[in-house]
């Protein structure tokens, strides 16, 4: 029988989880949404046919996994109104609000729970996500493994050993795509100011983009070789790259991604210290 699994929150990341967890073959009378309101979720329920709900107590009463979909700044709220509920059935909760500690969470929430925290990316909506999670000790290996198949639903599932680790999850893929994002921007307006239409240059960088990510997942050999065997020497790939190297690209995506890191540090500091 499947875990009945309550999401708390149905905007754009929980209805892509539970959304690929159906297509996974999920059972969608196993998984709960909610909402304040009945008009927002009632395409929810048209779409996926799971139940809903505008009660969040009512709707973790018979929970075995309570994922906590809501922005950081109203959690607290959110977990007082769902702790005395929470307590008395010791559900498994899975928190994909970012910057938020597992053990601030737990202690909203009344203490001694398995604690799962995930770190998903908005790629998550079209089923190509990648996202960090860290178990707190409660969390047995049947709820770590419910906790992979939630993610794996929707892209890759990579757990880290130390809750700080999310941290440079944050980095190189919560905050990420938005780094490839800029890079497509900057390959369009060097198309165009080469000469070509910037809906031509935009899709050859996408396919491009996209190309070069599918190579690298499917191949034995490192990024370094795969970016040597474009590399004729003397030619066009290895001038571009060299005028990459000599800015300084390496050093940037370091300074970039530190800052990520350090930002994330915080959040989570100013957030565990309500």
């Amino acid at each position: 029988m499947a875990s009945q699994i309550t999401f708390i929150g149905a905007g754009n990341m929980a209805s892509a989880i539970f959304g690929g967890m159906i297509e996974s073959g999920y059972p969608r009378e196993a998984i709960t949404a909610t909402s304040p309101s009945d008009e927002f979720l009632a395409p929810l329920r048209s779409r996926y046919g799971i139940h809903t709900q505008t009660d969040n107590r009512t709707a973790v009463v018979n929970a075995d996994v309570v994922v906590l979909a809501v922005k950081p700044q109203i959690m607290q709220s959110v977990c007082a109104e769902l702790c005395e509920t929470i307590q008395a059935r010791k559900p498994l909760i899975v928190s994909v609000a970012a910057g938020l500690p597992a053990e601030t969470l737990e202690r909203w929430l009344g203490g001694d729970l398995a604690v799962i925290r995930c770190m998903p990316n908005t790629p998550a909506l079209v089923g190509a996500g990648a996202a960090g999670l860290f178990a707190n000790p409660r969390v047995t290996t049947d709820q770590r493994e419910l906790a992979t198949q939630l993610m794996q639903a929707v892209g890759l599932a990579e757990w880290v050993d130390d809750e700080t680790q999310l941290e440079a999850v944050t980095a190189i893929a919560g905050s990420a795509p938005a780094y490839f994002f800029l890079i497509f921007e900057a390959l369009e307006a060097a198309g165009t100011r080469l000469g070509l239409p910037a809906d031509s240059a935009r899709r050859l960088a996408l396919q491009t983009a996209y190309g070069a990510a599918c190579m690298a997942q499917h191949s034995d050999q490192s990024p370094d070789q795969l970016k040597r065997n474009v590399m004729s020497p003397g030619g066009t790939t290895e001038r571009a790259i060299q005028v990459l190297e000599d800015a300084g690209l390496r050093q940037t995506f370091l300074d970039a991604t530190d800052a990520c890191a350090k930002r994330a540090r915080e959040m989570a500091d100013e957030l565990g210290k309500r």
